[in-house]
């Protein structure tokens, strides 16, 4: 398979830490011969899982409520989830809290779980995607959270009022393992990103898989909401790759610090790095699942 073109004709961040809102950049990621090979061994994958799900319905079934409940404990543990899996699992089972874990905790599992069935649902409907079912997933993420942590203007962590469902209104950022801090796109261009955005993935017509991805970059680097745009991002990217038929790409906890770097990278235009954590992560699954299987 020759290389894989992909055009994106929005305002992105070029090298820098800071939003550039007059720049519009032709990002061209062309698969590298390896990220090539993943793609190739996922596509194989994919066609094993739906030969051998049709032989064992009932063990698809569980195998389904297992990946729910590892996507969930996963992505709430890379954002400072203190929950196990296996009390990850036991809440969400028996709806029962564990004594001295934080209560926000429990309420961000069952609200990731809730989202979970929210886009199969989408799936079901054929509801299509756009910035208000965005702000949907968001909101139901942050169900019944009062106050979001942030950085004030000297870099303090100080906390605000939560804005479930709405794009943010002021400037946020984080900071970093090396001291310096990420800002993100400005409110005031946020809206005209997402709309470019939304359109983008609605219209192109890559591989799936690359289109996750990429969708899944630009989620986290405009950082449209206060609080939940990572889980927000990896719930979006699996809507893309389930639609298509694959299972959904589990970013592991244990390999935070890889996905953070990863994203510095894209961040820095090296967006195929990005692209071929995103295809590491989904081979790892797919693998997963067809062990179970066979």
């Amino acid at each position: 398979m020759q290389g894989i073109t992909i055009v994106l004709l929005f305002t992105i961040l070029a090298n820098t830490r800071y939003h550039t809102p007059t720049m519009t950049v032709s990002v061209t990621p062309v698969l590298s011969p390896k990220n090539e090979s993943l793609l190739a061994h996922v596509k194989e994958l994919k066609q094993a899982i739906d030969t051998q799900k049709q032989h064992h319905p009932e063990l698809w079934e569980m195998i389904q409520k297992k990946l729910r409940i590892q996507w969930t404990y996963d992505s709430n543990a890379i954002e400072g989830s203190t929950l196990t899996l296996g009390e990850t699992l036991f809440f969400l089972q028996e709806g029962l809290t564990v004594e001295g874990k934080p209560f926000k905790d429990f309420l961000d599992a069952q609200n990731h779980a809730q989202a979970i069935e929210l886009l199969f649902g989408i799936i079901h409907s054929q509801r299509p995607l756009t910035e208000g079912l965005i702000k949907e997933i968001n909101a139901l993420l942050l169900s019944g959270v009062t106050h979001t942590p942030a950085l004030g203007q000297d870099g303090q962590k100080v906390t605000k009022p939560a804005t479930p469902g709405q794009y943010k209104h002021l400037p946020n950022h984080v900071l970093q393992s090396d001291g310096s801090i990420h800002r993100y796109t400005d409110p005031l261009h946020v809206t005209d990103e997402m709309e470019s955005l939304v359109s983008w993935v609605n219209t192109h017509s890559a591989d799936p898989v690359i289109i996750g991805a990429i969708f899944h970059y630009h989620l986290v680097r405009i950082h449209p909401f206060d609080d939940g745009n990572g889980r927000v991002a990896r719930l979006l990217m699996n809507l893309v790759l389930i639609k298509a038929g694959y299972p959904p790409a589990i970013i592991q906890h244990s390999r935070r610090r890889a996905y953070l770097e990863s994203l510095a990278r894209a961040d820095a235009g090296e967006l195929e790095v990005f692209i071929g954590f995103v295809l590491e992560s989904l081979e790892t699954t797919m693998v997963g699942i067809l062990g179970e299987l066979n």
